[in-house]
């Protein structure tokens, strides 16, 4: 149950006489308002602006005095922050953080633009990580999403320049939106800062791996370390949307090995020496299934199934099936998640990976054999003997949590049996 849902019915309930005004308001406040979502008008407003400025100062640059240069870089850099400080004091936190986030931008253009103008050493990335240290203390100062989000896409921008011009990997970068935004996550587990970080750092994990020119599967072990952050989180749904990016890349990764993994072809690419990977993805497990006992999660343990090292198996059939049967072992422990937490979004996302699961096993063990029309019947039959199985199962928690109603006792058989009955002064005792 979510607030929004009780402001949309607690009215009716109450012109229907199920509960009264007080009783709502009771239930109103066991579930504050949720934060509002990232203001995307703030950033599109930031970004759209400073998009315009660079472009027009850009078509001029060369034209203008050196002198002229820096004024402009400097007049409108600290007139964003102006501005911005000016509209929070106002009470206007939107507009003062789209401005704030407009300085942020505005900062890195005056960093390249500078270093083009005293022509500065191209492969000096010392300008740009400052760049990532500004964002990453306008956010603490701040405490503004937009920021986090701002410096994460900062971040990512800054490590492919690195890794694409220069061929090098800044670990810098990686250190500042790690360690400073992960410490940020921690204080404030929201969940749009949440899954824009996990996206953020899986995006440093990838460009890590190409230059290290390392097996694509080395990916997966920090990739679920940033998973059992999410496990040690207090806050379950912060962890939830930091788990969130992980999750899909593994089961992106699964999926595509069902679909197209032939592991005899790309072993070279795919499998890692056994024993350094295993021990290695074993470590992040146990740290993993450590935070879940701590927080009482161990139900979401089977997440790891996504994490089974099938590519070590040959291809063909064997590797068919057993990614098949990962995916399918899978959606059945979210299905079973869903129904036991009484979770609508679960469910339909269990719904969906049994679905896909169910595609992929008929295009790849039996397209050659079983008619469409057959395959689709029988899909349609499992998914509505599961749709009454979950109905029914429902309909069977929600009898035994309501509590048998009895008739009301009438007021003569209701006095009898509350008082107990007196002995009569008359009648003398019996002998015992």
């Amino acid at each position: 149950m979510s607030r929004k849902f009780l402001e949309t019915e607690g009215p009716a309930w109450v012109a229907e006489g199920l509960i009264s005004e007080e009783q709502r308001q009771k239930l109103l406040a066991r579930y504050p308002p949720e934060a509002q979502a990232l203001g995307l008008l703030p950033l599109l407003g930031s970004v759209l602006v400073g998009l315009s400025a660079l472009s027009v100062v850009a078509a001029n640059w060369q034209a203008l005095p050196d002198a002229l240069r820096l004024a402009i870089l400097l007049g409108s850099l600290t007139g964003s922050y102006a501005a911005g400080a000016y509209f929070l004091r106002r009470g206007n936190p939107d507009l003062g953080h789209g401005l704030i986030g407009l300085g942020l931008i505005l900062f890195g253009a005056s960093i390249i633009l500078t270093s083009q103008l005293y022509q500065l050493v191209g492969y000096d990335v010392s300008g740009l990580v400052a760049w990532v240290v500004a964002g990453v203390a306008l956010s603490y100062v701040y405490g503004s999403r937009l920021l986090v989000l701002l410096t994460v896409v900062i971040g990512a921008a800054v490590q492919t320049y690195c890794v694409e011009s220069l061929g090098s990997f800044s670990y810098a970068t990686a250190v500042m939106v790690a360690g400073g935004l992960g410490y940020y996550w921690w204080r404030r587990p929201e969940v749009v800062s949440s899954t824009v970080l996990a996206a953020g750092l899986l995006w440093q994990i990838g460009l890590l791996i190409i230059v290290l020119h390392a097996k694509i599967t080395w990916f997966f072990v920090p990739a679920m370390l940033v998973y059992a952050a999410g496990d040690w989180q207090p806050n379950r749904p912060g962890g939830w949307a930091l788990q969130g990016p992980p999750l899909v890349a593994a089961y992106l990764f699964m999926f595509g090995l069902a679909t197209f993994g032939e592991t005899d072809t790309y072993a070279n690419v795919l499998r890692p020496p056994l024993l350094p990977y295993l021990g290695a993805l074993a470590a992040v497990l146990a740290l993993s299934v450590a935070g879940k006992r701590a927080r009482g999660r161990l139900d979401t343990l089977l997440d790891w199934l996504l994490l089974l090292p099938g590519f070590y198996l040959p291809g063909g059939l064997p590797l068919a099936v057993a990614t098949l049967v990962v995916l399918y072992a899978h959606a059945g422990s979210v299905l079973a998640r869903a129904h036991r937490n009484e979770d609508p979004e679960q469910l339909t996302i269990g719904a969906v990976l049994f679905v896909a699961s169910t595609m992929v096993a008929y295009f790849k063990l039996t397209w050659a054999f079983l008619d469409k029309s057959l395959f689709f019947l029988l899909g349609g039959v499992l998914l509505l003997s599961l749709s009454w199985y979950l109905r029914r199962r429902n309909a069977q928690v929600l009898a035994a949590a309501t509590p048998p109603s009895s008739p009301a006792p009438n007021s003569a058989s209701a006095n009898t049996s509350a008082a107990p009955s007196a002995p009569n002064p008359e009648t003398p005792p019996r002998n015992a």
